[in-house]
């Protein structure tokens, strides 16, 4: 009887055992759930952009990868930026806020300035020669554990012994608190400049385009005491005149961005900076003028175009450009100009071209600044007539002939175009004998004033008359 039955259990289970289960991927709900979750459709926010991203990431390593076998040793110098809206786009906007979030809190503030002036003041030792106030290196150690301790670990780090060897020592070791002091503002306040212009820079690639310059201008007029009381309906004016001058200096190759470290190092910032101060004295227009950032440079600038522009059209015609400066620039000059800085219309007429706005700013900045590299660039494609590189006897000559028919034109003596000439090449030296090149008037420290005296006879006059200019500005200095 047990056996039977021993055999009949024995012969179920084989049985079952004979009959083999499907697979999980076969099964149909298997299927389905996979299809269901691998399109993202049954999971939450975080999980789909968990999804997105590790597809991402995946597809970029098998871009590289493939990339890579092509290319063999030669490295990519090329990388697609992401699209807007995308994924990788979002993810890189708050990667950027965050990290300039965390640089603009560990910035001291305007109090903690104050503090830190306090602190050294009161720490330092008086100077029985100078009455300079100074520190030496146990001083400096004592002073950085107590703002420290008043104000926080973010001022540590200018209280390096780095920092400490960077200024001047007398002969018992100490530096003056003042020039660190100014020290640490200026390291704050470009810290803060650069926060702010790279917060602008829309693609993260450290340029700024002009509208983001202009933007980057009008965040700063409240802060700035000589602009706080500008005009609502000159501020856009504004912005279009202050920001190409970056652009002159920090942009040589005429790309249409300028790089944020090119801008902070240069002078351009630190001249815009010069307008935080409040004047006490009343400063005259002319020392005004100067500044190509005050609001009475701008306001000439505005008012010569307009002055300009006869037929009211928004463009400067060439004869309309050649009553510029009094009309003191030679005709060969203004040709010159519109056909190296000027635009072509789409109307294509050669005749028709006339120059806008922007192209007039880069004009004036670079007759106002001859003396500056960029200057001397901006007029030497000028007087290069043939586009060679270079100048010769004949250019010199062709160039000067214009000075010297407005300068007989002025009731001046009669001079020799050779004479003149010769001047010119003494005065520049050319490792070329026979033809003067960009580098050359670079290198003679003279060649703004070379660019001058071809350009303008206003600019000649000046330098026939130096000698007499120089005793005119020594006499008063002597009386004073």
């Amino acid at each position: 009887m047990y056996s039977g039955s021993s055999d009949g259990e024995s012969h179920d289970t084989s049985s079952v055992a004979s009959r083999k289960l499907p697979p999980a991927s076969s099964m149909l709900w298997v299927r389905n759930l996979r299809r269901y979750i691998g399109s993202g459709a049954g999971l939450g926010s975080e999980a789909l952009m968990e999804l997105e991203t590790k597809r991402i990431l995946l597809d970029i390593f098998k871009e590289k990868q493939q990339k890579s076998a092509e290319a063999g040793t030669i490295p990519s110098f090329y990388k697609k930026k992401p699209e807007d809206g995308s994924i990788s786009s979002r993810v890189q906007r708050l990667a950027k806020f965050r990290f300039l979030k965390k640089q603009s809190d560990q910035l001291l503030n305007a109090d903690d300035l104050d503090a830190m002036w306090v602190c050294l003041r009161e720490n330092c030792v008086i100077d029985d020669g100078t009455g300079a106030e100074k520190m030496n290196y146990e001083d400096f150690c004592h002073i950085a554990s107590v703002c420290t301790e008043q104000i926080g670990p973010k001022c540590r780090r200018f209280f390096s012994p780095s920092n400490f060897m960077k200024f001047e020592k007398d002969e018992s070791g100490r530096i003056a608190i003042l020039p660190f002091y100014l020290y640490v503002m200026r390291t704050v306040s470009l810290t803060q400049a650069r926060i702010d212009m790279s917060e602008l820079d829309e693609d993260s690639d450290g340029f700024l385009l002009p509208h983001e310059m202009e933007l980057y201008i009008r965040g700063l007029i409240p802060n700035l005491a000589q602009l706080r009381d500008m005009p609502g309906t000159f501020v856009q004016m504004y912005c279009r005149i202050a920001a190409p001058k970056f652009f002159f200096f920090c942009d040589p190759n005429r790309r249409g961005k300028a790089c944020i470290k090119k801008v902070l190092l240069s002078n351009c910032l630190q001249e815009l900076m010069e307008l935080h101060q409040e004047s006490e004295e009343e400063v005259t227009d002319t020392e005004q003028a100067e500044n190509w950032f005050s609001f009475t440079s701008a306001q000439r600038i505005c008012d010569i175009f307009l002055a300009l522009d006869k037929d009211s059209n928004g463009t400067l015609s060439k004869q309309e450009l050649r009553e510029y400066a009094d009309g003191t620039l030679t005709d060969i000059f203004i040709e010159r100009a519109f056909d190296e800085h000027v635009r072509r219309g789409k109307t294509g007429g050669g005749n028709a071209r006339e120059m806008d706005f922007d192209s007039f700013l880069d004009f004036v900045l670079a007759l106002e600044n001859k003396d500056t590299p960029e200057g001397i660039t901006y007029l030497f494609r000028c007087l290069d007539l043939n586009g060679r590189g270079f100048l010769t006897t004949a250019d010199i000559h062709t160039l000067f002939r214009d000075v010297h028919q407005k300068w007989i034109e002025g009731g001046n003596y009669e001079l020799c175009i050779e004479d003149v000439r010769d001047e010119i090449w003494d005065m520049v030296k050319p490792a070329d004998p026979l033809r003067i090149t960009l580098s050359d008037l670079l290198s003679c420290k003279q060649g703004g004033t070379v660019c001058s005296m071809l350009i303008d006879v206003r600019g000649f006059w000046a330098h026939d008359n130096r000698e007499n200019l120089l005793q005119e500005e020594e006499e008063p200095e002597e009386e004073s």
